[in-house]
């Protein structure tokens, strides 16, 4: 068995099952990364692929184990990789951060800036996405943490810190109705087009499950992932939005206005994720309690101890 093989598993999983686009990014011939995958299934006695008509349409069941193991052993050996360099760097070095849009326009600025103040000879690079998009670049090795809400696909692979939670308001067109109503229901709420987040997003599925507990279905006008374009075609009369409390500004956002809706749908918790093997630069652990106080270095270290379980 070879790494070389495992890397292979990982980056035809990556691509989408695509055999030709994963030998592509490993700048080698798809001949070759077939034959690798062929050598390993034969070496562990099993399939790790579904193959229809010779294409790979996804893992077996023993298959999603592999891909489990190999993505420990690729971060494990990327985390090597760098000790060396993190342990002599001290307060040096480049640190790769992963947020949301509406984290990076409203949690982040404070930290961020916090951050740079402290840490002048440290590289921050600032990563967006959808909150499965940011996890798997840090379960990838490739940005040290992330900030973001909860995600529907698990990663087993990431230690999970809980930040705070995020209250949910409505926001509307100054003069909207539904900010007037005496008795806010989420039967009144179905009654208007709604803006909202995309699905891959807490926000949107938390927020659909509380509609449909209730018997209803409201109607989506339209979905985004930018709570600033949401509240931009809320401004136009386009409908109202579910939104996070905090992306709310009554000073800066002119023409909407906001009303709080905590006790009928359900929050979402911000959460900051990470590989449990990352080391754990002072830096690191000081920009985790800028944003979360409580995520104090003793409660992090506790949380990753509890997290990777007894030794053997």
């Amino acid at each position: 068995m070879k790494l070389q093989q495992l890397r292979y598993v990982l980056e035809i999983v990556r691509q989408g099952n695509h055999l030709s686009a994963a030998a592509a990014a490993l700048n080698t011939s798809q001949p070759g990364v077939s034959r690798q995958i062929q050598l390993l299934e034969i070496e562990l006695g099993f399939e790790i692929f579904v193959r229809t008509r010779n294409r790979i349409v996804g893992l077996t069941e023993p298959g999603e184990i592999v891909v489990s193991i190999a993505q420990r052993i690729a971060t494990d050996i990327a985390a090597l990789k760098t000790l060396k360099n993190d342990m002599h760097s001290g307060n040096r070095g480049a640190f790769t951060i992963c947020s949301t849009h509406s984290q990076a326009r409203y949690i982040l600025p404070r930290v961020v800036e916090q951050f740079a103040s402290r840490y002048p000879e440290v590289r921050l690079q600032l990563k967006q996405g959808d909150p499965e998009e940011i996890c798997a670049l840090v379960e990838a090795g490739e940005a040290d943490l992330a900030v973001c809400t909860e995600t529907k696909r698990p990663f087993p692979n990431l230690v999970k810190l809980d930040c705070f939670e995020l209250k949910r308001c409505i926001v509307a067109k100054r003069g909207h109705p539904i900010l007037s109503v005496p008795e806010l229901t989420l039967a009144e709420i179905a009654k208007y087009p709604l803006i909202t987040y995309d699905e891959r997003y807490s926000g949107r599925w938390k927020m659909m499950k509380a509609f449909a507990d209730a018997g209803l279905e409201p109607k989506i006008a339209m979905s985004g992932i930018d709570a600033d374009v949401c509240k931009t075609y809320v401004a136009l009369g386009l409908g109202i939005a579910i939104l996070g409390t905090i992306v709310f500004d009554p000073n800066r956002d002119d023409g909407i206005e906001a009303r709080d809706a905590d006790d009928l749908l359900p929050s979402s918790t911000i959460q900051i994720a990470l590989r449990p093997n990352t080391y754990l630069r002072p830096y690191l652990l000081d920009f985790i309690q800028s944003v979360a106080p409580e995520l104090t270095p003793s409660v992090v270290r506790r949380t990753i101890r509890e997290f990777q379980g007894p030794a053997i």
